[in-house]
């Protein structure tokens, strides 16, 4: 039986026919008669980033060195500040770790400020919406002023992730991505990042709709990833810590 395969590729800039020519080119399997749970692009190359001058690159790492250590008193007091607060309006542990998914598509333990109540197990599925009824009122708060997002600059001193890149997504929620999402692998070419172009310019994506546009910004900020592109994301990070947009 002819099995056939629809493949948005618009998240690519590229036709369908270009990518299934491509992949026939390079691994002389044809797209359009794999099944749909077979029919998945080759592993991106990582000189989609190194198109970025090294200068450049070895900059970004620096910077991100320089912002995670002056982050270090902020994180501290804000450790201090709510192991008194929390036990009145966010009972129960000060940190979440939960696994994630890195560069490279490699795992590791992303760290943040707790702002729900504790639960046995991850029950959300990917398409699901936000456990917004276990969001306590003080974890609302961290949500809207992001402080719940300071710990993170532990994961970016010890190289986990950056100051800027695409936004790191839970892993068992990744891995059902790959299989929905057009280009969703290709992300994962850069460390993510506490905050990222999808984050500033779309908010909070709650979906595989919401992912979709997200997965499209985050390749657009790879695509075009330089100087100009980090100083308009901390340009409209700044804004998006101020006025509260997409927090969720």
């Amino acid at each position: 039986m002819e099995v056939r395969v629809v493949l948005k590729c618009d998240a690519w800039g590229v036709s369908c026919g270009e990518l299934m020519n491509k992949h026939l080119d390079q691994t002389g399997i044809d797209v359009a008669l794999l099944p749909a749970s077979q029919a998945t692009l080759p592993r991106p190359r990582e000189d989609t980033v190194s198109r970025a001058p090294l200068g450049f690159r070895i900059a970004k790492r620096l910077i991100d060195i320089v912002f995670a250590v002056a982050a270090i008193p902020a994180i501290l007091i804000a450790a201090i500040v709510l192991s008194v607060i929390n036990p009145i309006w966010n009972a129960g542990p000060l940190f979440f770790l939960q696994t994630r998914m890195g560069r490279g598509c490699r795992p590791f333990r992303a760290i943040k400020f707790r702002t729900m109540r504790p639960a046995s197990q991850i029950m959300r599925g990917p398409d699901d919406p936000l456990e917004s009824d276990r969001i306590t009122p003080l974890g609302q708060f961290l949500r809207r002023t992001r402080i719940d997002e300071l710990p993170q600059f532990l994961n970016v001193l010890v190289g986990d992730m950056s100051v800027i890149g695409p936004r790191p997504d839970y892993w068992d929620h990744a891995q059902h991505y790959f299989d929905t999402i057009p280009g969703y692998r290709q992300r994962h070419i850069m460390r993510p990042g506490i905050t990222g172009l999808a984050q500033v310019d779309g908010g909070y994506a709650e979906g595989i709709d919401a992912t979709v546009q997200k997965t499209r910004d985050d390749l657009r900020y790879i695509r075009g990833v330089g100087i100009g592109m980090e100083l308009y994301v901390i340009w409209r990070t700044i804004i998006v810590v101020f006025t509260g947009f997409g927090a969720r």
